[in-house]
């Protein structure tokens, strides 16, 4: 069959870097990484302007971008317009996200979801339910009065959800949650992430025998590590079961603490990059509300009238660029916390993140300055 040959850049397929070589695309997959002598013949060659190729990133956390809230509007329109708005930025594969909200808005979200992946929203790979099942002294922006413990509808509605979705990541609070229901939940195929949670180093631990993966944003809205109690912060770090998403935008955490924390994370779990994007992505936004509340948009942050953090103004190509020119991170390490990383938090790392045979032709491409050159997705340039 037919292909597309992609030259002119060095590639970084996820692992490893390819000079002299070009990406070979058939019918939006990856099929082979050769050398440029050796492109297939029925390939067309596309020369690109750059200087990198590397895997399209992943986003785990996507409030909203483009105007758009999935709150405000849990529809395929919505999703379709917020992975419009993230594009640009390099995020080829995302999950919408619904903060804690009643139990009609998260059903009409998991409904919306379901809907965008079937009418072809490449972007949208599945749904992250952010609460409600949380700890409402972490509540962070979240609205307190919508915080509740799990119930037997709630864990059918998730477990459904799992099942429906190909991607159901949930942050819950283990004061919120039983074991069971954890295991349930993982059982069902989701993805359980331990998020806006007083909990002890104990529960963690707990929650992470019963299923638990992931942790939902480190250091935010969580125990911090402390030297008798290393609560949820020390239970992340120490797990080698659970991954932990990370919002690098130089207000959520400092950069002294990410530091810390990539040298002190337990493998194999892996530190990876969120946006914790709201609507204000690829607009000139300066405020805007969440429920009945005002955020204010302001020297790259998003707060509350309390001062409060109220997801991040923040898009993956800009975190990327905070892990190497603030933290020292190595480009392809970042890029890695930006792609393969996060796909392999979903167990979907064959297809997404990395640029293997079979997985989907997402790719973005990269300056020296790591700026984006041009974004790709099943092969086809979309921004």
């Amino acid at each position: 069959m037919a292909g597309q040959a992609f030259l002119g850049c060095t590639i970084f397929d996820g692992y490893r870097r390819h000079a002299g070589c070009a990406l070979v695309v058939r019918e939006g997959r990856v099929s082979e990484i050769v050398d440029e002598r050796s492109v297939p013949s029925d390939c067309d060659g596309v020369r690109l302007d750059g200087a990198l190729i590397a895997p399209g990133f992943v986003d785990l956390q996507v409030n909203g971008g483009g105007g758009v809230l999935l709150n405000d509007d849990p529809s395929v329109d919505a999703i379709r317009t917020i992975a419009a708005a993230h594009l640009p930025f390099g995020t080829t594969a995302l999950l919408p996200t619904l903060i804690t909200d009643t139990r009609e808005k998260t059903a009409a979200a998991i409904a919306a979801a379901g809907d965008a992946i079937d009418a072809g929203v490449k972007s949208c790979i599945g749904l992250h339910l952010e609460g409600p099942h949380l700890a409402a002294v972490r509540k962070g922006a979240h609205d307190p009065a919508l915080i509740r413990a799990m119930d037997d509808d709630d864990e059918a509605i998730l477990v459904a959800a799992a099942r429906r979705l190909p991607s159901l990541l949930t942050t819950i609070a283990p004061e919120s949650v039983t074991s069971t229901q954890i295991k349930t939940l993982a059982d069902a195929g989701a993805t359980v992430s331990l998020g806006h949670t007083d909990a002890s180093l104990t529960q963690v631990r707990e929650a992470s025998e019963a299923g638990a993966t992931c942790v939902t944003h480190l250091f935010n809205a969580m125990s911090p590590l402390g030297h008798r109690e290393p609560g949820v912060v020390g239970g992340a770090l120490s797990d080698g079961r659970l991954h932990a998403g990370l919002i690098a935008d130089g207000f959520h955490v400092a950069p002294e603490a990410v530091g810390i924390a990539l040298r002190a994370k337990q493998e194999p779990g892996t530190i990876f990059l969120v946006t914790d994007a709201m609507a204000t992505i690829g607009t000139e936004l300066k405020r805007f509300t969440l429920g009945s509340r005002d955020i204010e948009r302001r020297d790259g942050r998003l707060t509350l009238s309390d001062g409060t953090l109220a997801g991040a103004d923040l898009d993956m190509i800009s975190a990327i660029r905070f892990m190497v020119d603030v933290i020292g991170v190595s480009v392809d390490e970042a890029l890695r916390m930006a792609a393969l990383y996060p796909a392999t938090v979903l167990g979907r790392d064959a297809e997404f993140g990395q640029l293997a045979p079979g997985a989907r032709g997402d790719f973005v491409v990269l300056s020296d300055a790591l700026t984006i050159a041009s974004v790709w997705q099943q092969g086809a340039k979309v921004a």
